[in-house]
This record gives structure tokens, C-alpha cells and sequence, in this order.
């Protein structure tokens, strides 16, 4: 059996028809309510509903032979795990905002950033050569510059419209995302074979 740990949330529905769609079976989801673990018809996977940043911490352990997890959550967490399949769903980017109409220079004046990313955030700004200060926030990242805190902001993007609606815009995209099939390389090897065919019929899935 293969333990696999899945996001909570905006994932779910979309890992759930392509896990169907690869011939897994779980009637249980339909019904959930608060249970968190669940087995698929013939007992090929036993599917773990975590948090996205537990799903990559899982999977590093061992405790989850693999994790289906948005890139935001991988690019922040930089955990060793194993990236092998781009499920391409849940697709958007990380992106450079701020108000509408202003100029973000770097090269001028002292910066600060908000995001709910700052690893994602230094990263970007070290890539650059740019020093900024970070600023973490937990919720509504789109308030930062409205109030004064932040010049900036670094957060995922997909259409755009609530930073229109709040009267800011993109400045810069930072990286394209989708949602990702990670593995532990323990489990590559220790189960080789049901490893094997459960990565290919995901793959032939989203093909």
C-alpha cells in the first residue's frame, strides 16, 4: 500500500478527479466529515488530507510514501523531497505587487516587502542582488501597502482581481506554479514497483 499525503483545501477537489481518473477509487471522500484518512477501493493507497506544509514534512520523513502539493508550498519549505511529476493543475504564479500607477526601483531607498512567503521573497531579492527588509503576514497580504507598511508585496496571483479591486497591480512575476507529485526516495526503492506504476498512471492521467 502506498501512504499518500494530500493538501487540504484548493488542491483537494482536483487531486481527488485525477486520482479517479488514474483508476483509484475512494467512495469515502465523498463523505468525509472530519476524518483525515482514507482507503481506496482494493487498498492500492491509503490517502492522508494534511495541510500543505505537513504534506511535504510527511513525506520527508517517511511517514508518506509521497504528497500531492502546490510549488508555492515546495519553493517555501525547501525541503528535500523529490519532485516528479508536474500534475498541472492549480496553476498560477508568485508575483511582485503594489499600488496602482507606482514605480517599484529597488535600486532606491530602503524596501520593504510583506508576504505570506518570506523564504520565497529573500530568495528573489538575493537573486537580484537586493537587499529589503521582509515583513511576514498571515492574512490579507493586498492590506500592506494600503496601510503603509509594506512598498511591496510578494504573494501567488491567478486572475489578478483581487488586486484590482484593491487598487494594486503586478510589478513583476516571480515564478509560474502548479501543483506538484513528490515522493520519499526511501520509498522509491523500498517499494519500487507499486511506486512505479502509481507515478505512471498519474502521469498517464494528466496527459
Amino acid at each position: 500500500m502506498i501512504m499518500l499525503a494530500l493538501t487540504k483545501g484548493r488542491i483537494e477537489e482536483s487531486a481527488i478527479k485525477l486520482l479517479q481518473k488514474a483508476g483509484y477509487s475512494c467512495p469515502e471522500l465523498d463523505d468525509k466529515g472530519r476524518k483525515l484518512m482514507f482507503y481506496t477501493t482494493g487498498g492500492d493507497l491509503c490517502i492522508i488530507l494534511a495541510k500543505a506544509a505537513d504534506v511535504i514534512t510527511y513525506v520527508e520523513h517517511g511517514v508518506c510514501d509521497a504528497g500531492i502539493v502546490g510549488e508555492d508550498t515546495i519553493m517555501e519549505n525547501a525541503k528535500s523531497v523529490y519532485e516528479v511529476l508536474d500534475l498541472k493543475f492549480g496553476k498560477c504564479r508568485f508575483a511582485l505587487a503594489g499600488k496602482k500607477g507606482e514605480s517599484f526601483d529597488s535600486s532606491y531607498a530602503h524596501k520593504v516587502i510583506a508576504s505570506k512567503y518570506p523564504n520565497v521573497t529573500k530568495n528573489y531579492f538575493n537573486s537580484k542582488n537586493t537587499d529589503v527588509e521582509v515583513v511576514k503576514i498571515e492574512g490579507s497580504v493586498e492590506l500592506a501597502p494600503l496601510l503603509g507598511l509594506a512598498d511591496a508585496i510578494v504573494d501567488i496571483v491567478e486572475t489578478g482581481s483581487t488586486l484590482k479591486e484593491n487598487g494594486l497591480e503586478v510589478y513583476e512575476t516571480i515564478a509560474e506554479i502548479s501543483t506538484r507529485l513528490i515522493i520519499n526516495r526511501a520509498s522509491v526503492k523500498m517499494k519500487r514497483l507499486e511506486m512505479n506504476e502509481f507515478i505512471n498512471r498519474l502521469e498517464e492521467a494528466v496527459n
